[in-house]
C-alpha cells in the first residue's frame, strides 16, 4: 500500500497576548490547518519575552473535544517556558467550554488508528515548524482519550522525548516494543476511576518495563475520572469529578518531568 503525504496549509485566524507576570508575555494564535480535504484547528501559545527556540508540547484533548480547557493548558505551558499546541483531533472545530461534542467521532477514530496517526503527525509537523520551537525537543500530553492517543503514538514510534497522561486508559492491543518507544512516560490517574480501572496499572507497568521505557505511574486515592478538568462536574456522571488537589499536583509533576527532560 502506498502512503501519500498530504501538504499542510496553515492560516492564522487570530492572535493576542496575555501578560502573566513581570517576566512572561504569553501570546497565542488560532490556526486553521488544511490537510487534503479536511480542515483542522489548533491553538498555539508561547512566551514572547523569550527569544530562544524552546521545547514544544502537543496537547491532545479528551472526549469534550477541542475546548477552552486545552487552550488554557497551552497558555499555562507557555507561561512556564514551553510552546503549547492544542490540536483539534476531532476535526470539528468546536470550542465550547464543557459540554460533550464528540458525537461519535471518538468511536470512529478508535476504529481508524491510521487517521489518528495522520492527524497527530500533522500536529507534530505544525509544531516543529513554529519559529519559537526547537524541533528536536518535542513532548506530548493528553487528557482522558487524548492520554491514550499520545501513549499509542509513542507505542507506534513517534519521535517524542516525553509523554504525559492525565486520566487516560492504559490498555492496548499493540504493546510497546523495545527500541521503538522513545519517550519517557508519566501517567497520573485517579485511584477511584471506574472508566480507567486501577487493574490496568500493573499490566501497563510490565509493558513499559519489558520495552525498557522509563516510566512513572501516580494514582490519586479516592479520585475519579477527569479529575484535572474543572468542567468534569458538569458531565452528569458519577464516574467523573474535578479534584483541585490532584489537578494542582499533576500539573506540578508535568512541569517537573519537562524540566528534567529539557534541563
Amino acid at each position: 500500500m502506498q502512503v501519500r503525504r498530504l501538504a499542510l496549509t496553515l492560516v492564522t485566524l487570530a492572535a493576542w497576548s496575555l501578560t502573566t507576570d513581570a517576566s512572561a508575555a504569553v501570546r497565542s494564535r488560532e490556526l486553521r490547518i488544511t490537510r487534503g480535504t479536511e480542515v483542522l484547528h489548533g491553538f498555539v501559545a508561547w512566551d514572547d519575552a523569550r527569544k530562544e527556540r524552546r521545547p514544544g508540547v502537543v496537547i491532545v484533548h479528551g472526549g469534550w473535544g477541542y475546548t477552552d480547557y486545552v487552550r488554557k493548558q497551552a497558555e499555562r505551558l507557555a507561561a512556564s517556558g514551553y510552546v503549547g499546541f492544542a490540536f483539534d483531533m476531532f476535526a470539528t472545530g468546536k470550542v465550547e467550554t464543557h459540554l460533550e461534542h464528540s458525537g461519535g467521532v471518538m468511536g470512529q477514530l478508535d476504529k481508524d488508528p491510521a487517521l489518528v496517526k495522520a492527524r497527530f503527525d500533522a500536529a507534530l509537523e505544525v509544531l516543529k515548524s513554529d519559529p519559537h520551537v526547537d524541533p528536536a525537543n518535542i513532548a506530548a500530553m493528553g487528557n482522558c482519550w487524548g492520554g491514550t492517543v499520545v501513549l499509542n503514538m509513542a507505542r507506534a514510534g513517534a519521535d517524542l522525548d516525553a509523554v504525559v497522561v492525565f486520566h487516560g486508559a492504559l490498555n492496548t492491543m499493540t504493546p510497546a516494543r523495545k527500541g521503538q518507544f522513545k519517550a519517557r512516560v508519566l501517567v497520573m490517574n485517579g485511584g477511584a476511576d471506574p472508566i480507567v480501572p486501577v487493574a490496568q496499572v500493573e499490566p501497563f507497568k510490565k509493558e513499559m518495563a519489558d520495552a525498557g521505557v522509563t516510566h512513572d505511574v501516580v494514582l490519586y486515592p479516592g479520585v475519579k475520572h477527569s479529575y484535572a478538568n474543572p468542567y468534569a462536574d458538569h458531565a452528569g456522571s458519577n464516574a467523573m469529578a474535578y479534584n483541585a488537589d490532584a489537578d494542582k499536583d499533576s500539573w506540578a509533576r508535568l512541569l517537573k518531568l519537562l524540566g528534567e527532560t529539557y534541563r
